[in-house]
């Protein structure tokens, strides 16, 4: 596996997945009951946006920069967001953009309570290490240097019976839509309870529409659609990401829908575009 997240850190998917995954766990936490949250393909955790990788891309400007001067007016998923991250930049000056940005693990583990717990896979060397590193001696979290669909087999149904996984690979492979499925099926068929969230890439339509097929011919329950463009569909580049999420909170949808048009406004003014709709709403 050679993808590193580093390259990517605070773009604006990262502005739509990570404020997804505040609301599922916020909701979560709404019960005193602990919960698990496995990510399959964790990363290194956190990101320096002034290395080199970043640097080079400079996508974090138009996420995460753009954001930050806008989050004090922002819906609350944002806001909390926004606080997470400025526990990362202790000392960050006032009107200056943060310089390090926390992935999913991350931001997990600052919305998870003593009771909660996290179980991360990584297999890239460098990735893994720097996520071991950068939760050693938190007896609540795991780190696995294992295959993230490996271990949703291996270890599901949690003892706690209630939890999240996020499944976002960094899809280097072409069949990792059929991945995606064969991960989720097996594991909603040993836990059915569970809230899983799949992000992914909406770069070629014709791939996004046969996965969508799939699902509605599958045996999962009804599910629900997130999808985030900033630019026009017509653009060759990486503009638009989407997540599925089975089991998604009650009334979740308008919150999604709120917190996606925020962004789109501030992201994506002119040619952005969101859409949050049940999948059996689909029509190709």
């Amino acid at each position: 596996m050679n993808y590193r997240h580093e390259f990517h850190a605070g773009n604006f998917a990262d502005m739509m997945k990570h404020t997804l995954l505040v609301i599922l766990l916020q909701t979560l936490n709404h019960k005193p009951s602990a919960w698990c949250y496995f990510d399959t393909h964790a990363g290194a955790g956190c990101y320096d946006l002034q290395s080199k990788a970043a640097a080079k891309t400079r996508e974090a400007v138009s996420g995460i920069g753009r954001l930050w001067s806008q989050r004090d007016v922002a819906p609350v998923a944002i806001q909390k967001l926004c606080d997470i991250v400025a526990r990362f930049n202790p000392d960050l000056a006032p009107d200056t953009t943060p310089r390090f940005y926390p992935g999913s693990p991350c931001i997990a583990a600052a919305l998870a309570r003593t009771q909660d717990r996290l179980v991360l896979a990584e297999l890239h060397p460098q990735e893994h290490r720097l996520l071991r590193e950068r939760f050693r001696g938190n007896s609540r979290v795991a780190v696995h240097a294992r295959d993230g669909y490996e271990m949703l087999k291996a270890l599901v149904p949690p003892p706690e019976r209630r939890g999240l996984v996020l499944i976002d690979p960094p899809f280097e492979y072409p069949d990792e839509f059929d991945a995606l499925i064969e991960a989720l099926t097996i594991a909603y068929a040993r836990w059915p309870t569970g809230v899983y969230a799949l992000w992914y890439p909406m770069k070629d339509a014709n791939v996004v529409h046969r996965f969508y097929r799939h699902l509605n011919g599958s045996c999962l329950p009804q599910m629900l659609v997130a999808e985030f463009r900033v630019a026009l569909a017509a653009m060759p580049l990486f503009t638009a990401c989407g997540m599925l999420l089975v089991n998604p909170p009650w009334q979740s949808e308008a919150v999604m829908n709120a917190v996606l048009q925020y962004l789109r406004v501030v992201l994506a003014p002119v040619h952005g575009s969101n859409v949050v709709r049940w999948l059996d709403t689909y029509k190709k």
